[in-house]
């Protein structure tokens, strides 16, 4: 069975035909994707080695978790992330020196807990769970694929552009 999406639809036109989903429903491990859109972050997560999120059942999250090797995912708090700064500069995230640099920086960007909540937000007049970074201008807000899958458009505050993910749920190591 083919899991991607369609590709005939913009990644907005399909985000705005999918269901809504509630808060409750995100507790566990996510792995994502970024779903192509022409957006400067198209690409970059995964060249860092983007692994995906994970919500907690007190309605937290993991914002931005990484890959740490082959079976060790580390949790970056998105603060230390200069955004205007990624945005303008974002054809370095997709080099090697920037895995690299990342890599190395991991450690001292580690979150020491959740760095986000998620509640019901609207999005196009549509009320939806959605992700609120805590020391960020970001809302990711989520959609629903499937039962094992989510949609994700995440809006930075004063940039008209989504960039556009999609997260699959996946079993915690060691469950």
């Amino acid at each position: 069975m083919d899991r991607s999406m369609n590709t005939q639809q913009t990644p907005i036109k399909r985000f705005r035909e999918l269901s809504p989903l509630e808060p409750h429903e995100f507790a566990g491990l996510w792995r994502g994707r970024s779903i192509p859109s022409g957006h400067p972050f198209d690409g970059v997560l995964e060249n860092l080695g983007w692994f995906g999120k994970r919500f907690t059942s007190d309605l937290r999250a993991d914002a931005l978790l990484f890959r740490s090797g082959e079976r060790r995912l580390v949790a970056i708090d998105p603060r230390w992330i200069p955004l205007r700064l990624a945005l303008g500069f974002h054809y370095l995230g997709k080099t090697r020196a920037a895995r690299n640099l990342f890599s190395y920086l991991q450690r001292r960007l580690r979150a020491s807990g959740p760095v986000a909540s998620v509640q019901m937000l609207s999005f196009d007049g549509l009320a939806s769970a959605a992700m609120v970074y805590d020391e960020q201008p970001i809302v990711d807000y989520f959609r629903r694929i499937d039962g094992e899958r989510v949609m994700g458009a995440m809006v930075i505050s004063g940039d008209d552009r989504q960039f556009f993910f999609e997260l699959e749920r996946v079993e915690e190591p060691g469950d």
